[in-house]
């Protein structure tokens, strides 16, 4: 074997111990795992999926409308109820409270288990502020699907009116790890008193995969550790660092790494949406271009769409893919759910998609961002006041 190969062995064993202890958790092997750009892809993927659903179905979501796509999905659902299957879904109450209270009648009538996560309770109005912010879905124990989106037409497409959807990410899964994630599902599950879930088979081993870890954060215990690996991954990557987060409010430890990694030489590149939807955020964010610019970081503007996607990619071979933004709700507050892939082919292919968004993409000039109008910066300031005093 050749000594680079060796060598790339040994680090990537390396990495691999250092990010279990972080996490308290396991890597699982020989998995498969397909990237999945476009978001209607995504969507015709999922219904795939659990049209060929034979035993049970799990959804867990920040966002469920009873628009065309959640109608769509939730017809489906109802079809495969009646089948046998069962189905499970557990969706913050927040993220859907305009979701209409007959969309979640006709579930359960349907014989739908459904629960909701985080309701507001006038006997502790504060808890409010705390979301699930996760995004998955577990088709018989087989195959789970993770990423950006949620359940609504913004994400898939709009289907009547042919209107482009946001930039997301998902990730379809085959192999040990679909255990490992109804497992977690399970957890969420009981904690919001959902009735028991059937016991399926172990999802089979794929006989030749990736590794691939949870990253999951339903507690502060675990956003902790998530916040601690994302340190870990920044401060001990050696060549490139390329970030996609659709909200960006980086805490003072956070940007001291981004400032240490691009000190040492690392292309260090973060691409942010070019315009959002919630606008304090897209304005608080851009409060913080000058002190990394300043530190030789690359910041790009996505254009076109509105970006939603939150991946991270380390060295080409370290990758994170999930729900979590790099700001203060979802390290602070939210429930989360991400994957972690440790694998060089896997890494080039994220790598791949990364570069190919830029296209999409300018860069900031740190000239020019020194030129714009008094009116912008003064803008961003109070946005950035108004996010602090809203996440403390």
């Amino acid at each position: 074997m050749a000594k680079g190969n060796i060598t790339s062995m040994a680090s990537l064993t390396s990495d691999k111990k250092s990010i279990e202890a972080l996490l308290g958790t396991s890597f699982t092997e020989n998995n498969h795992v397909e990237i999945i750009k476009s978001g209607a892809k995504v969507f015709e993927s999922i219904l795939d999926c659990i049209r060929n659903a034979t035993e049970i179905i799990c959804i867990e979501f920040y966002m469920v409308k009873d628009d065309e796509t959640g109608r769509k999905l939730s017809e489906l659902l109802k079809e495969k109820s009646k089948e046998g299957v069962k189905v499970y879904v557990l969706y913050d109450h927040f993220g859907s409270l305009l979701t209409s209270r007959r969309f979640w009648y006709e579930l359960k009538n349907a014989g739908i288990n459904f629960r909701v996560s985080h309701p507001f309770r006038l006997s502790a109005p504060q808890s409010y502020i705390y979301r699930n912010h996760k995004k998955l879905i577990i088709i018989d124990g087989v195959r789970a699907f993770i990423g950006s989106f949620n359940i609504a037409d913004e994400y898939f497409g709009y289907f009547k009116n042919k209107k482009m959807p946001w930039r997301d990410l998902g990730i379809l899964m085959e192999g040990p790890i679909v255990n490992v994630l109804l497992e977690r599902f399970t957890e969420s599950w009981k904690r919001w008193k959902g009735k028991p879930i059937i016991e399926i088979s172990p999802s089979p081993i794929v006989s030749a995969g990736v590794r691939v870890i949870p990253i999951f954060a339903s507690s502060a215990k675990a956003r902790r550790r998530m916040k601690g690996l994302f340190i870990h991954s920044i401060e001990n990557s050696k060549e490139s660092i390329l970030l996609t987060t659709a909200y960006f409010l980086p805490s003072k430890r956070m940007l001291k790494a981004f400032e240490r990694a691009s000190s040492k030489g690392i292309d260090l590149k973060i691409l942010l949406p070019g315009k959002s939807d919630v606008k304090t955020i897209y304005f608080a964010s851009r409060a913080y271009y000058k002190k990394l610019l300043n530190a030789g970081v690359k910041i790009y503007n996505f254009q076109g769409n509105v970006l939603h996607a939150k991946t991270s990619v380390f060295d080409s071979q370290w990758s994170i893919i999930g729900s979590t933004n790099l700001d203060f709700q979802s390290l602070r507050r939210n429930e989360e759910s991400n994957v972690g892939i440790l694998d060089k082919e896997f890494g080039r292919k994220m790598t791949e998609t990364f570069m190919n968004d830029l296209q999409k993409s300018f860069e900031i000039d740190s000239v020019l961002w020194n030129k714009r109008p008094f009116y912008q910066k003064i803008l961003e300031q109070i946005s950035l006041i108004m996010m602090k005093i809203v996440s403390f």
